[in-house]
């Protein structure tokens, strides 16, 4: 079985997708892959370069470019056409380590956090699609704990599908206002009557 799961910005995909792994799935961290595998790839830093000039690299110890993922953000959410076309750039990248992983164990149940699922037709991918879903206080309250300003929380999320309308389109929704004990009880809940 694969789960999609999405969900809005500071809603608590990456918490949900870490008790889904605690019940014995495995978890495929999108974030992750990107902010690790794909973004540091030499020929993604040159495209970064190449698009959105030097203001979006910085030199590291070893003098080796890399991408400035807070600069590359302020440009990309600033210009919805470049956002686009780096979403284009970089998702196909992503969806063939989905498939490395996927394939790697047929017989494994597995969790994927795909945040842009409805937004890039992704639905076909999966079994079922879990939406995780908050109040909006909820959601900015997160993100300010993680440094994110309101206005540019604002801004990033007003990019992304409604909540409401992924609500609306999953097979089942989590309810993340509360405590994560209270997050774990629906997933240890749902995980048990889908495997």
């Amino acid at each position: 079985m694969i789960l999609g799961i999405t969900g809005g910005m500071g809603c608590g995909k990456s918490t949900a997708t870490r008790i889904f792994e605690e019940m014995g799935f495995r978890r495929i961290d999108s974030d992750a892959l990107v902010r690790d595998r794909i973004l540091t790839a030499p020929e993604c830093v040159a495209e970064a370069e190449r698009r959105f000039g030097a203001g979006v690299i910085v030199t590291d110890a070893a003098g080796c470019g890399q991408i400035d993922r807070a600069a590359l953000a302020r440009v990309l959410f600033a210009d919805e056409a470049k956002l686009r076309a780096w979403e284009d750039f970089v998702l196909p990248r992503l969806y063939v380590l989905w498939r490395e992983q996927l394939e790697g164990d047929r017989a494994a149940n597995w969790v994927v956090e795909a945040p842009l699922l409805y937004e890039k037709g992704l639905e076909n991918w999966f079994d079922f699609v879990v939406c995780v879903a908050s109040s909006g206080a909820t959601q900015f309250a997160r993100l300010a704990g993680r440094g994110v300003s309101h206005t540019l929380a604002a801004q990033r999320i007003s990019k992304q599908l409604p909540l409401a309308q992924k609500i609306e389109k999953a097979d089942f929704v989590l309810s993340n206002d509360g405590s994560t004990d209270f997050l774990r009880d629906q997933i240890k809940y749902l995980a048990a009557r889908l495997v």
